[in-house]
C-alpha cells in the first residue's frame, strides 16, 4: 500500500500513545484502553466527532475475523429483501465489505466528515470499535447494534492468517506465532483486549436487549435458520408466514452460506482498499480449526486466562 502523509495533528497524537508491535510487524497504538492500527485512529476520532446515527440505522460490530463478512451478507439480505430480490442481490457481484461499508476503514478513512445523510434507509454500517468507543449517537439513538463474537482461539488463528496474507507494509517483519499468541493473551492485538471487547457488547446486550443483539459465530454455524429469523425480528422486519412458506428464509441462508460466498467469482479475485485480497476474507470458516495451529500449552494458557477473567467478574 502506498504510504500517505500523516497529518501533523495525528502524528502528534500518535506520539503520545503507548505503542506495540502488531503480529504482522506494523505498529499498534493504545487509545482509551484498546489497541488500534495506526491507520484506524484518525477515522475513529472523526467518526466519534461527526457520525450522526439515525433511529432506523443498523450497526454491525465485531472484533476482526469473528464472522463479520458473513454477518454483513446476512443482515443486508434480510433488511433489503423487499427491495432487492435474491437473484438480483449485489452480493452476487460485489464483496460484502463493499456492499456494507466500515466506518473506520471506508467512510471516514479518506474523509473527515463524509456526507451520509442521504443514504437509503435502513443505513447499514460496520465497525470494529469497542462499545465504549462508539460514537455517542450510536449508543444514544434508537438504532440497532448487532454484535458477533467467535471462539477467541479461532479468531486469533484466522486473524493472523489474514494479516500475513495481506502484508500491508512490505518492510514490516511478522512475529512468530508463539510471540503473537503471547501478545494476544496479554490483550495486545488489533481492537483488543478481546475479552474487554466482547464483554462490552455482552453487558450492553444484557442491559438493553432491544438495542444490542449478541450473536455467537458457532451458533450460526450450527443452525443458521433460527438466527436469520431472530435478526429479522430484532431489526423490526420479521418474516411473514407467506415469506416462510415461499422459502425466503432458506433462500437468504443459502445465498449467504460461507461456501457459496467464497465460490462467487467476485470473492475469488480482486482487492479491497487496493491491498486486501477479496479471497482472504474466505479462508476456512471452520469451528475449532485452532487445534491445527496452536499447541496444547497455548490452549491451556488461554483456558487459565478465561478462568481468571471469569473469576474477576464474580
Amino acid at each position: 500500500m502506498e504510504k500517505k502523509e500523516v497529518p501533523t495533528e495525528l502524528q502528534e497524537l500518535l506520539q503520545t500513545l503507548e505503542q506495540q508491535t502488531n503480529w504482522d510487524g506494523r505498529r499498534l497504538f493504545k487509545y482509551d484502553g484498546f489497541w488500534f492500527p495506526g491507520m484506524a485512529v484518525r477515522p475513529i476520532l472523526s467518526a466519534q466527532k461527526y457520525f450522526k446515527a439515525k433511529d432506523p440505522d443498523i450497526i454491525l460490530t465485531s472484533i476482526p475475523k469473528s464472522g463479520t463478512t458473513w454477518l454483513k451478507a446476512l443482515v443486508f439480505s434480510i433488511a433489503n429483501r423487499n427491495v432487492i430480490s435474491i437473484d438480483q442481490s449485489p452480493l452476487l457481484t460485489s464483496h460484502p465489505h463493499t456492499v456494507v461499508p466500515f466506518l473506520e476503514f471506508n467512510l471516514y478513512l479518506h474523509q473527515e466528515n463524509p456526507h451520509l445523510q442521504d443514504l437509503p434507509t435502513p443505513r447499514i454500517f460496520t465497525t470494529h470499535m469497542p462499545f465504549n468507543i462508539l460514537p455517542d449517537s450510536i449508543r444514544e439513538s434508537e438504532c440497532k447494534i448487532i454484535y458477533i463474537c467467535r471462539n477467541p482461539l479461532d479468531q486469533f488463528v484466522s486473524h493472523r492468517h489474514f494479516l500475513l496474507e495481506n502484508k500491508i507494509e512490505k518492510d514490516a517483519v511478522p512475529l512468530d506465532i508463539d510471540v503473537a499468541f503471547d501478545l494476544f493473551c496479554r490483550g495486545i492485538h488489533p481492537f483488543g483486549p478481546f475479552w474487554d471487547h466482547i464483554l462490552g457488547y455482552w453487558n450492553a446486550s444484557l442491559k438493553n436487549p432491544g438495542k444490542v443483539l449478541f450473536l455467537r459465530y458457532e451458533d450460526l454455524k450450527e443452525d443458521i435458520t433460527p438466527h436469520v429469523k431472530k435478526i429479522a425480528v430484532f431489526i423490526g422486519s420479521p418474516f411473514s408466514p407467506e415469506e416462510e412458506k415461499q422459502g425466503v428464509v432458506d433462500q437468504i441462508s443459502r445465498l449467504c452460506r460461507f461456501e457459496n460466498l467464497r465460490n462467487l467469482e467476485v470473492n475469488k479475485k480482486g482487492y479491497i482498499l487496493g491491498v486486501l485480497k477479496n479471497s482472504s476474507f474466505f479462508r476456512k470458516g471452520q469451528v475449532g480449526d485452532w487445534i491445527n495451529h496452536l499447541t496444547p500449552a497455548m490452549a491451556e494458557r488461554f483456558k487459565d486466562l478465561i478462568r481468571a477473567s471469569s473469576r474477576a467478574l464474580v
